[in-house]
């Protein structure tokens, strides 16, 4: 490819991160693409084959070495305990639960299953705060 058309690349992809929120990996495929235009004004004759090669080596280094410092420095250190779940979150039960049973909870508009981490009853509608996760399960505690 002709430098100028790994610049485009790179420049469509670092655009696509704004628009849709890819987790910073769009940025760092962008940033090789970019890289790989600039090597292009280099006085080197480097195959088609060749510039994938380097651009699909150069996105992986770059993705190893950088995306979770510069994600975690973009977003903040928001600990998150998977599915997009970070501690700390309150919902609302949809029916009692027994101590160190599980129940529904609806958190950020979905239903969630829910274990009470608590040593008293969460009666129904009530605000939970949730403090981990098992799985798929919350570990949450009423919220005071």
């Amino acid at each position: 490819m002709i430098w100028w058309q790994w610049v485009v690349l790179g420049a469509f992809l670092l655009g696509a991160e704004t628009v849709v929120d890819t987790g910073f990996y769009l940025v760092f495929i962008g940033a090789a693409a970019l890289c790989l235009g600039a090597i292009g004004l280099l006085p080197l004759d480097l195959s088609l084959s060749t510039q994938w090669l380097v651009f699909a080596a150069l996105s992986a280094a770059l993705l190893v070495f950088f995306r979770r410092r510069l994600y975690e420095r973009v977003r903040g250190d928001v600990p998150d305990l998977g599915e997009g779940v970070a501690p700390g979150e309150e919902g609302v039960t949809r029916a009692a639960i027994a101590p160190g049973e599980i129940g529904t909870v609806e958190l950020r508009g979905a239903e969630w299953r829910a274990r009470n981490a608590d040593a008293a009853p969460i009666g129904a509608g009530a605000r939970v705060r949730v403090e981990g996760m098992e799985g798929l399960v919350l570990l949450v505690h009423a919220a005071d």
